[in-house]
Formats: structure tokens, C-alpha cells, sequence
């Protein structure tokens, strides 16, 4: 297992943005291998989370059935079940956050992950602590999605463009658009910073909630996705070589 203190760092940086106390995290940790089962489990109940244990992808779907869990840590390659399989059930019925876990960090298994609503992607060998801080990251991002006291809902219109914020419901031309969870952030905060130049180190924390050390293919992977699901309105989402992205309401 490596240890990359930057890192590390910057997840720190992000998560103290959000919240000043950590939670206590009912986590599922679904992996063929004993040794990473209790890896993880071991470090997080060192961090205070309760943590339940899938030896396959299928006993994984079951478990979330039966069980009420607040995040997924999910390996891709199972027996009985691959990771994707698995995540791709658990989605017909429960919109848990999840974590993937791969011995590969090829583009097509991020792309095939994030299509299927995953929130993150993290690739063996890992950091223990640095998974716990993504997360404390991701539930953050969840914590955030509560409706307004106020009953209001924040809603955008550009064209036929509509987004319904505080729904999370997005239509073009009147037709509803299906988007991963992941996308929806990425989107709604477009929406909120329109007409901005956005870095991609501004985007990964603020969406992400750190810093994707090393590889900061995943925001390409992620725009690619949502400039596919907006279809013609995917012109607004202007890239700016060197920089970053802007959401262009005059594109």
C-alpha cells in the first residue's frame, strides 16, 4: 500500500471545507479478498464507521436489499457477481453512494463505472486513510441534497433547457434526461457558476470535494458523459484549453 501525503493533504483541505466534524458511516465493503476486506474494515473502525462485509457481488446486491447502508465500497472483478453487474442491480433500487475499487484504471472501466452512477473511482494499491477521507468527501456531497425549508424550488431555464435544482430533475425539449449522480453535481454546479471560467482543479474539489492526485482524467470523463446526455445543448459547456470549462449561457 502507498501513502501519497499530497495526496492526502488536499483531501483534508476539501473535506474540512464542508464539514468541521466526521461522521459516523454505516459502510459496505464488498471485495473477493479477505485481506482488503479487512483492511479497509480495520481503518475504518479506527475511524469510528460500522463496517459490513460482501465476499461477491451478489451476496453485495442481497446485503443492500435487506440492509440499510449510508456508502459502497465496491470491488469490479467478483466472483458470482462482477462490480459492475452488482452496481448496476443495486441501482435499480437504491441510490447509495458508491465507491469502486479496481486493480485497472482504464479509461473504459471509469467510463463504464460513472455511466452506471458510481461516485468515485479509486485504483488498488490504495492509501487506507486517503479512502476514508474520499468517503467523508462523498457523503459530504450527499449531505448537501436535502430540499429547501422554504418548500422554493431553484429551477434554470436556458431554451428547452430546463433544471429543476432542488428536484434534480433535468428535461430538453421536454424530454427528461437520465443523468449518474455524479453528473447532476457536475452540472447543477455549472449552472451556478455560469459564464465562469472554471479551473479543473476548482472543479474537481468543488465537485468531487479533493484533489484526484495524478489523474485528473475522470472531470474529462465526466464532461464527455454529460455533454452526451445534453445532446444539443452540449455546446454550452465550453472547453478552455490550458484552463478548464466555462458554461456559456450565449454558446
Amino acid at each position: 500500500m502507498y501513502n501519497n501525503e499530497k495526496s492526502i493533504f488536499d483531501l483534508a483541505r476539501c473535506a474540512e471545507k464542508d464539514s468541521d466534524e466526521v461522521h459516523m458511516y454505516n459502510i459496505l465493503v464488498a471485495d473477493d479478498e479477505e485481506m482488503i476486506r479487512r483492511l479497509v474494515a480495520k481503518y475504518a473502525a479506527f475511524e469510528g464507521h460500522r463496517v459490513s462485509e460482501a465476499a461477491d457481488g451478489m451476496q453485495a446486491v442481497e446485503m443492500c436489499r435487506q440492509n440499510r447502508y449510508d456508502i459502497l465500497i465496491c470491488d469490479i472483478m467478483m466472483p458470482e457477481l462482477d462490480g459492475f453487474s452488482a452496481c448496476r442491480e443495486i441501482r435499480k433500487f437504491s441510490d447509495i453512494p458508491i465507491i469502486m475499487l479496481s486493480a485497472r484504471g482504464e479509461e473504459y472501466d471509469k467510463i463504464n463505472g460513472f455511466s452506471l452512477g458510481i461516485d468515485d473511482y479509486v485504483v488498488k494499491p490504495f492509501s487506507p486513510k486517503e479512502l476514508m477521507m474520499r468517503v467523508e468527501a462523498v457523503m459530504n456531497r450527499y449531505g448537501r441534497r436535502g430540499p429547501r425549508e422554504s418548500g422554493e424550488h431553484e429551477i434554470f431555464e436556458l431554451g428547452g433547457l430546463r433544471a429543476d435544482i432542488t428536484a434534480r430533475v433535468v428535461t430538453a425539449d421536454g424530454r427528461r434526461v437520465d443523468m449518474s449522480p455524479k453528473e447532476y453535481d457536475l452540472f447543477f454546479y455549472f449552472i451556478k457558476n455560469r459564464n465562469v471560467a472554471l479551473s479543473r482543479e476548482k472543479l474537481i474539489c468543488e465537485v468531487w470535494g479533493y484533489d484526484y492526485y495524478g489523474d485528473d482524467r475522470t472531470l474529462d470523463t465526466h464532461i464527455k458523459l454529460l455533454r452526451r446526455s445534453l445532446g444539443d445543448y452540449a455546446k454550452h459547456i465550453v472547453t478552455l484549453r490550458g484552463v478548464g470549462y466555462r458554461f456559456d449561457t450565449n454558446a
